[in-house]
This record gives structure tokens, C-alpha cells and sequence, in this order.
């Protein structure tokens, strides 16, 4: 083997090694950090489900609880263990990243570019802190835009079958995923991939993702599609808090690092100037429009940047090609300069690098909410244990904990087997399916729910205690449902109850 030719076949492998050296070094930083504040609320409905898999839950698929079983039997109850599959998934997007940077004609330069640049990015950092199905459809969206370019460039239709599996998987992990869906087959009809609609490689992507959602359709159909209830309201409840307000804005600021934003708008002109690869610019834009026009949420389209970058970066990289040695040392040097800079602003704001000090003082206090509810847990578990202890004997012989949320109705259901809690009882998404004790309780301690609500709701209540935490951190607990109230049953039959106070959140 020649001089050339050894060359030839090292280029791919240093630049492999290099997307793994990224990769690996956010999953490292995740790792070391990972095990520090506490569960989210939201991790800790993740908990909850996982401990009563079924085909289907009221929020989501059943994609997601599934991968925090596995997480359980193989970490038991460890943060850093629970929130590896999370971290994994972001690493394999960034990498996938850089590797649609090369299938697009980028080398070394433009793989390693697009994969700081997601690396980097507010919502793929966070999507590694904590388990949630956004992490999931993030890494979904990217493989399909992956494979949609895999597609294109080789004209191989049997790259609809990848393309289908994953649309499949990604049905099962979070419905909004249907937005993608459509600027997918708007894209196949309004560019010349429209030819594949004759192919049954195509046809045959369609059944397998159809095939792999069948379970879960089947348990939306035995449930009313309740899930498409639970949208309406979450949905309703987002527009009606300005949830949606900051749509455009936060396309620069939250979905993709703001120092990146020429990259991703010089890949988006690519695109549609592409005649090959036109229909990735569907698969953005289309979404972008109905998120826009629906009043979603700004961050549901973080997925689509990846592809974007990857061809703004390689782009890029030919224009560079243009440059005196000197021009093109300075444009790279100020981009990644600021990348950089951006970047250390983001990992401090998102990234929980110290559970207590300046730097955790800093990401509370510049608005990172998310982190503000991973705080008290299991001090409102203690304190619950604390009064049913205060108890009389023969109320504590009949007693329940009933909860306003699913934060609540987790963190009990996880912290309260030590202190020899009884399950939660809970109205909320998939906990209220699975019904009420039998028989129910006579004693409740009841905790999310205000006192105008549990006098309206209760009989003989009287406040027992409050929620707060050991760091005076203000979050939806200590904030909005500090109080905890000792009551008897509900004023209605338990039937009649359980129907009347069915929640979403």
C-alpha cells in the first residue's frame, strides 16, 4: 500500500477520533457532575412509570419509562447511573452530527465545527444533566436527518427502512415528533426525492414505523386517546402562561449556541440551494412554520439544527478554502473563540458544577429553573414521614398521602419506602389510571393542594406542616405549595371523587 493511499484511509479514522474526543468529553463532564443537587420532578415521574411499565402512559410513550427501568435494575437508585442512557444519547448525537458534516463533503474542520457547535449548544447540554424524552427525540430527529442525507447521497432507497425504524422509535418516545414527520414527506413532494414515492423500500419504511407505534396506538385506542387530552390542556396551559412568547428568540438563544447562528443560517441556504439535498430544508422549515403557527414551544425544534450546522460547517469550510493562510487563521480563531466564550457561559448556567458556592448561586439565580427543581425532594418526603409519626395511633392505622403533582407523587413513591410511607395516592397523568387505594384511607396527608382547595375538596382539615428546603431555594414546591395539611376523606364518594379531580401536568 502506497504513501497516498495509507493517507487516504487514516483521514476518516483521526476524524472519527476526533467527533469521540468531543463526544467523550461532554459525556465526561456530565458524568462528573451528574451526581450532585438532586432528581428533577420530571425525572421523578420518569421513576414513577418506570415501576408500572405499560405500552402507553397519559404524558408520553412508553419509550422513556422503558429506558429508566433498564436504568433501575442496572444503577438501582443512582443519579449518575439513571441519567447515563441520557448522557449516551446526546454523545451519539453529537457524533452523528460531525458524521453528516462529512457525508456532506466536510473534513476534519467541518465534523469537528458542527460537533462543538452542538456540543456546546444550550438544549443538547442540558438534554445531558437530566432523564428526560426530550433527550431521546433530540437523538431521534438527528439520525433521521442522518439518514435522510445518507439517502440522498447515494440514492439507495433502502435507507427508508433506517429512516422508518427510527421514525418508529421515535413515535414511541414523544408525539411531537409528527412535526418532523411532515416536513420529512413535505420535502419528499415538493423536491425531486419525490421519485422514492414509486420505490417499495419507501412503502416499506412507512409500515415498519407504523409497525413498531402499533402498541402504543393500540393503547391510546383501549384508553380514548387520552394522551391527545392531556396535549390539549398541557398545550393550552403553556399559551396561557407566554410559554410560547420567546418562539423566535429562543432559536438563537436556547436551541443552538448563539456564536453558531451564521453557521446554521449559511446551512440552511445551502440547502435550499441543494437541488440534491433540498428536502432537509423542508424537514427544518416545515416544523419550524407549524411550531411557529401552533404556539409551540421554542425549544421543540433544537433537533433540527444539527443538520443545519453540519452543512453550514462544511460549507464554510470550502468558502475558507478560498482565503490567504493568514485570512483563514483569523476567521477561525474569532469563531471559535466565541463558541468557546459562549459555550463556558452555557456549561455555567446549565451545568450543575458545584452543589454549592458562587457557581451554583450563579445558574439559580440567572433564571435556570430547571435546576431550582431538583432541590428538597427528600426533605418534603422526611417532613410527610415527620407528621404521620405525630399521629394518633388510629389514624396512622388508616392513613394515605395524597399529592397535587407528579414531583410529589414520585418523590414519595421513591424516597418514601424508607421511612415506611404508603404509596402515593395521585390524580395526575398516569398515577390517577391506576386508581385509588381500596380500601381508601380515612386519614390523608395532603400535600400540593392550597388551603382554599382542601377545604373545598376535604373534611376537617387543618395544616400539619410546610415544605421547604434546607438552602432557601424558591421553587414550584417551596414557592406555590409550601403548606401540608392533615384532613379527613373527600366530601364526595371516592368513585365520584376520583372522576370529578382527574389532573394533567
Amino acid at each position: 500500500m502506497d504513501n497516498n493511499s495509507e493517507a487516504y484511509h487514516a483521514r476518516p479514522r483521526a476524524e472519527t477520533l476526533l467527533l469521540l474526543a468531543i463526544a467523550g468529553a461532554v459525556t465526561l463532564a456530565h458524568l462528573l457532575t451528574n451526581g450532585r443537587y438532586g432528581f428533577h420532578r420530571d425525572e421523578l415521574q420518569f421513576l414513577s412509570d418506570a415501576r408500572h411499565l405499560d405500552w402507553g402512559f397519559v404524558a408520553y410513550p412508553p419509550f422513556t419509562p422503558f429506558v429508566e427501568r433498564v436504568s433501575l435494575e442496572l444503577f438501582g437508585l443512582s443519579m449518575v447511573g439513571l441519567r447515563l442512557f441520557s448522557v449516551l444519547a446526546q454523545a451519539a448525537a453529537i457524533v452523528v452530527t460531525g458524521l453528516m458534516a462529512r457525508e456532506l463533503g466536510g473534513g476534519r474542520l467541518a465534523q469537528g465545527t458542527a460537533a462543538l457547535a452542538v456540543a456546546l449548544s444550550p438544549l443538547p447540554l442540558f438534554e445531558g444533566t437530566e432523564f428526560q424524552y426530550t433527550t431521546f427525540d433530540y437523538l431521534w430527529w438527528v439520525l433521521i436527518a442522518y439518514f435522510a442525507i445518507r439517502l440522498l447521497k447515494t440514492d439507495n432507497p433502502r435507507w427508508w427502512l433506517a429512516i422508518g425504524a427510527v421514525v418508529g422509535l421515535g413515535l414511541q418516545t414523544k408525539y411531537a415528533i409528527a412535526f418532523y414527520i411532515a416536513g420529512l414527506l413535505a420535502g419528499l413532494v415538493f423536491t425531486p426525492a419525490r421519485r422514492f414515492v414509486l420505490s417499495g423500500w419507501f412503502w416499506g419504511g412507512i409500515a415498519l414505523a407504523l409497525l413498531i407505534f402499533l402498541p402504543n396506538f393500540i393503547w391510546l385506542a383501549r384508553h380514548d386517546f387520552i394522551s391527545y387530552r392531556f396535549l390539549q390542556h398541557i398545550h393550552a396551559r403553556d399559551v396561557g402562561e407566554g410559554r410560547a412568547d420567546d418562539f423566535l428568540q429562543d432559536q438563537l438563544l436556547l436551541c443552538v449556541n448563539l456564536f453558531a447562528a451564521p453557521v446554521w443560517l449559511a446551512g440552511l441556504i445551502a440547502f435550499l440551494r441543494s437541488r440534491r439535498y433540498r428536502m432537509l430544508a423542508w424537514m427544518y422549515l416545515i416544523p419550524l412554520a407549524l411550531f411557529f403557527l401552533g404556539k409551540g414551544r421554542g425549544y421543540y425544534m433544537a433537533a433540527a439544527y444539527p443538520m443545519l450546522l453540519a452543512m453550514g460547517a462544511a460549507a464554510g469550510e470550502r468558502c475558507l478554502g478560498f482565503l490567504p493562510s493568514w485570512g483563514r487563521r483569523t476567521v477561525e480563531t474569532v469563531f471559535f473563540s466565541g463558541l468557546a466564550v459562549c459555550g463556558a457561559f452555557i456549561c455555567a448556567l446549565i451545568l450543575p458544577l458545584q452543589s454549592s458556592g458562587p457557581l451554583r448561586n450563579f445558574a439559580l439565580q440567572r433564571g435556570n429553573a430547571d435546576l431550582r427543581e431538583e432541590i428538597g425532594w427528600p426533605e418534603l418526603v422526611a417532613t410527610v414521614a415527620g407528621i404521620r409519626d405525630s399521629l394518633p395511633a388510629e389514624q396512622r392505622a388508616n392513613m394515605g398521602v395524597l399529592v397535587g403533582n407528579y414531583g410529589e407523587q414520585g418523590a414519595i413513591e421513591i424516597f418514601g419506602p424508607a421511612y415506611n410511607l404508603p404509596p402515593p395516592i395521585s390524580l395526575t397523568n398516569s398515577a390517577w389510571l391506576r386508581g385509588y387505594p381500596t380500601p381508601p384511607p380515612t386519614t390523608l396527608i395532603v400535600v400540593g393542594v392550597s388551603r382554599e382547595d382542601v377545604d373545598r375538596i376535604f373534611t376537617g382539615c387543618r395544616l400539619a406542616g410546610h415544605n421547604v428546603n434546607p438552602y432557601g431555594v424558591k421553587n414550584e414546591e417551596s414557592q406555590y405549595h409550601p403548606d401540608i395539611f392533615v384532613c379527613g376523606g373527600p366530601r364526595l364518594p371516592w368513585p365520584d371523587f376520583w372522576k370529578k379531580y382527574q389532573g394533567f401536568g
